[in-house]
């Protein structure tokens, strides 16, 4: 495909680039909005005190485990519906996205028993001390309540995404960030008669605005699948179907979020040697928070491939598909640069935000730099792993991931034994080892895999 150019030179925007610009825009304001749940409740937190932040880490740390382990409700069900609209069968994209709802109930309504049942062992099994161990079961049992409307979330978020509609998630996202972040205020600090419930009204406050965007994009769905004559009654065959096609994806979420717990207990084990324990866990929490973040602007892109990559795949074109993933490789090569250099030059400064310790502000602008120096890596692998999402390949993508994670593991718990200056270089080479081997090894897989063609399968189903 040919690129005219404007009069002083600069390209114009290809079709495919419109087309990356159109999804992925909304996607990325919307992915910007979703970490503020937790930047809001680190920001609000973090003036309570160290220890309620270090909490704060904890209970995040288990909570985005259990739900990232269920992302591929929307990851899943976005390649899904994005095939069949490709090959021209818009009533079975929504009866294929309204099993994807019933299926986040199914899951996210006996996890958020067991969820609350098990929120001591849960929180024991990272290793903090009993002070922040405290406050970190508070929380967490609270924004347990929270799990099924995140599922339920994630599942309409596919839906739409599928269906080529990144715009109602940006919406929803937003509004529910607002009341979050108000609710946040009220609740945590108390306004007029209302308590002051602390970290507690940290966690109720989301759940409440969890409850609003879950309800809100269910409604959405529901008038799509009316519209189009699709069921909506719970249908057992096609919730068993959207099921084993989340398996591989789920696999492949493992090993991520494991790899993303295996690194938590590497600060936990480290830190446990210092004096306070609590400004390390602290610091890893809030770099952990803005690598979060950084990583969804990342995925905007990917979010696009996998919309795109299933419908192309759908309708059985393969060029295209080719085409679009080479243009979103670029996009996520300069996006990676782009955060990079804003982290790296924000690093002195976004501690502040986030907590009056002077310990971990001073700590955590190393761990920032070297965060920064991943990025570029970040941007090509977020965008290949949507391609390939997209494209339902989920198979390639659990055993490269279990594959990841068998050489991870040791290289950062061994880095753990071995380091314990956290303010001259301790933490930091435990970022450095996350970036290079973690980010580095699913570069690997990943650019291999894309290179090849046993991923481009064409038609309706995978």
């Amino acid at each position: 495909m040919t690129t005219r150019r404007l009069p002083r030179g600069r390209p114009r925007l290809t079709s495919d680039d419109r087309e990356i610009r159109r999804l992925a825009v909304p996607a990325f304001l919307a992915l910007v909005a979703e970490p503020l749940f937790l930047l809001g409740d680190a920001a609000v937190v973090g003036h309570l005190g160290t220890r309620e932040l270090a909490g704060l880490g904890i209970a995040g740390t288990v909570l985005q485990t259990i739900v990232g382990l269920c992302v591929f409700l929307a990851y899943g069900t976005t390649a899904g519906v994005a095939r069949q609209l490709g090959a021209g069968r818009r009533t079975a994209a929504l009866a294929q996205g309204v099993d994807g709802l019933w299926l986040a109930v199914v899951i996210g309504v006996p996890t958020t028993v067991v969820g609350i049942l098990l929120t001591g062992p849960m929180v024991a099994a990272l290793g903090p001390g009993a002070a922040v161990a405290a406050e970190a079961e508070i929380y967490l049992r609270i924004a347990l309540l929270g799990v099924t409307p995140l599922l339920v979330m994630l599942a309409a978020t596919g839906v739409l995404r599928g269906l080529q509609d990144t715009r109602t998630p940006l919406v929803v996202a937003v509004v529910g960030n607002v009341v979050n972040l108000v609710l946040n205020v009220v609740l945590v600090y108390g306004v007029g008669p209302l308590p002051h419930l602390g970290i507690a009204g940290s966690a109720l406050g989301s759940v409440l605005a969890q409850v609003g965007c879950a309800a809100a994009l269910v409604l959405v769905v529901v008038r799509a699948a009316r519209r189009e004559g699709a069921s909506l009654r719970p249908d057992a065959p096609g919730i068993r179907t959207a099921a084993r096609a989340g398996v591989p994806l789920l696999v492949r979420t493992l090993t991520l979020r494991a790899s993303l717990l295996v690194t938590t207990y590497a600060v936990v084990l480290t830190a446990q040697s210092t004096a306070d324990e609590a400004v390390p866990i602290a610091t890893h929490q809030l770099a952990m928070t803005l690598w979060t973040f950084l990583a969804f602007v990342l995925d905007a892109i990917a979010i696009a491939a996998q919309a795109i990559t299933g419908r192309h795949l759908g309708a059985g074109d393969v060029a295209a598909t080719r085409a679009v993933t080479r243009r979103m490789v670029g996009w996520g090569v300069v996006t990676g640069v782009a955060t990079g250099v804003a982290l790296a030059a924000a690093s002195p400064v976004l501690g502040v935000l986030f907590t009056t310790d002077d310990a971990v502000r001073r700590a955590l602008v190393p761990v920032l730099i070297v965060a920064a120096l991943a990025q570029p890596v970040a941007g090509v692998v977020f965008v290949l792993d949507g391609v390939l999402i997209g494209a339902g390949d989920g198979t390639y993508l659990a055993w490269a991931g279990l594959a990841v994670l068998g050489g991870y593991a040791p290289l950062v718990l061994g880095a753990a034994v071995v380091t314990d200056d956290w303010v001259g270089g301790g933490l930091p080479w435990l970022w450095a080892v996350f970036g290079l081997v973690f980010m580095g090894g699913r570069f690997v897989t990943l650019t291999r895999r894309a290179a090849s063609d046993r991923w481009l399968v064409t038609g309706a189903d995978r």
